[in-house]
C-alpha cells in the first residue's frame, strides 16, 4: 500500500519550506512524490517538502501570478516543532508519537499522536486544558456525541472517543490540519468513531451533540458562542483565548443561560472554559 505523505516524515527527516504569499487555488495539484502538504493562514501559504523543490515551486508560482515566493527555509523536523517529541502524561491520557513505544500504565489511556507538520504535539497549554475538561466531563456523565470545532491533530477527538463517545465530528478549515487528523485516527483506530470534515467551524455548529468542544481563535469563537445552536449543546469547552479575550467572551456568556463550572488560566494568559446550558 502507498504511504500517505505524513507517512514518510518522522524525527530525523529534513523538512523544505517554500513561504508564499497568496493562497493555492483549489485546482493547483501539486505533482511531486517529496510535497508533505501546505500550510494555509492568513493569506499566506507554506508549502512543505522532503526534499529540494524549487523547480515545482517556480512552476507553480509562474503557473499563477497570484503567487509570490518570500522565503524558503531548511530544518530538522525537531526544529520545526520546537523540539523533539517525547511522550506526555496529561491527566489519564499518554500522548505519544508513533516511534517511541511506550507501555502506558495501568490507569493510561494511549493516544498515538504524529502532528506531522502541524503544530499540537499535546504540549500546548490549552490542549492540556481541554484534555483535562474532556476527561471531567466524560468521567461524570456519559457523552454519546461530540463535536470538535478547530480540531488540529485530532487529539481532543480522539480523547473523547478513547473516553467512551461513540460519535464525534472533527471539523477544522485547515485541509493539511484534516488530512494529519485522519492519519492519527487510523494510528488509533478510532475510524469507526471519529469523521472528519474539511470545512468553517460556524458551518457545522448545527451538528447535534452533547459535548461542545472549541479550541480556536477569537475572531471565531465570538461568532460559535452568538449562533443559536451553541445553546443547544448540554455541554461546552471553550479555549484558545487570551486574558482580554476571555474576559469578553465571559462578560457576554453571563448575560446567556449558561453556568460556567471551571476555569483554567495558564499564567495568566491562555484561558479555559468549561461550562453547561441551563436549558438542559
Amino acid at each position: 500500500m502507498k504511504k500517505g505523505p505524513l507517512e514518510r516524515i518522522g524525527p530525523d527527516s529534513d523538512l523544505y519550506i517554500y513561504y508564499l504569499a497568496g493562497r493555492l487555488p483549489p485546482q493547483a495539484g501539486i505533482q511531486d512524490d517529496n510535497f508533505i502538504g501546505n500550510w494555509e493562514e492568513d493569506g499566506f501559504s507554506f508549502l512543505f517538502f522532503r526534499c529540494p523543490s524549487e523547480k515545482t515551486v517556480t512552476r507553480l508560482v509562474t503557473a499563477h501570478p497570484h503567487l509570490r515566493l518570500l522565503d524558503s527555509y531548511q530544518m530538522t523536523y525537531a526544529e520545526w516543532q520546537g523540539g523533539r517529541i517525547e511522550p506526555i502524561r496529561i491527566g489519564r491520557f499518554l500522548l505519544r508519537p508513533p516511534w517511541i513505544e511506550a507501555v502506558p500504565e495501568v490507569d493510561a489511556i494511549d493516544i498515538i499522536m504524529d502532528p506531522g507538520v502541524v503544530f499540537g504535539t499535546g504540549t500546548h497549554p490549552t490542549t492540556a486544558d481541554c484534555l483535562k475538561a474532556i476527561e471531567r466531563v466524560c468521567t461524570a456523565e456519559r457523552i454519546e456525541r461530540l463535536l470538535d470545532l478547530g480540531t488540529g491533530t485530532g487529539v481532543l477527538a480522539l480523547a473523547a472517543a478513547k473516553l467512551g463517545c461513540s460519535r464525534v465530528l472533527a471539523v477544522d478549515f485547515n485541509y493539511l490540519a484534516t488530512v494529519t487528523t485522519l492519519e492519527n485516527i487510523r494510528h488509533n483506530h478510532m475510524e469507526a468513531r471519529i469523521l472528519v470534515v474539511n470545512g468553517r467551524a460556524e458551518q457545522h455548529l448545527v451538528y447535534p451533540a452533547d459535548l461542545l468542544v472549541v479550541n480556536i481563535h477569537y475572531d471565531v469563537m465570538r461568532h460559535l458562542v452568538r449562533d443559536p445552536g451553541f445553546l443547544e449543546k448540554p455541554w461546552f469547552i471553550l479555549s484558545g483565548m487570551l486574558r482580554s479575550d476571555a474576559k469578553r467572551i465571559s462578560d457576554y456568556l453571563a448575560n446567556r443561560p449558561v453556568t460556567i463550572l471551571d476555569r483554567w488560566s495558564r499564567d495568566g494568559v491562555w484561558h479555559t472554559f468549561l461550562g453547561k446550558t441551563r436549558k438542559h
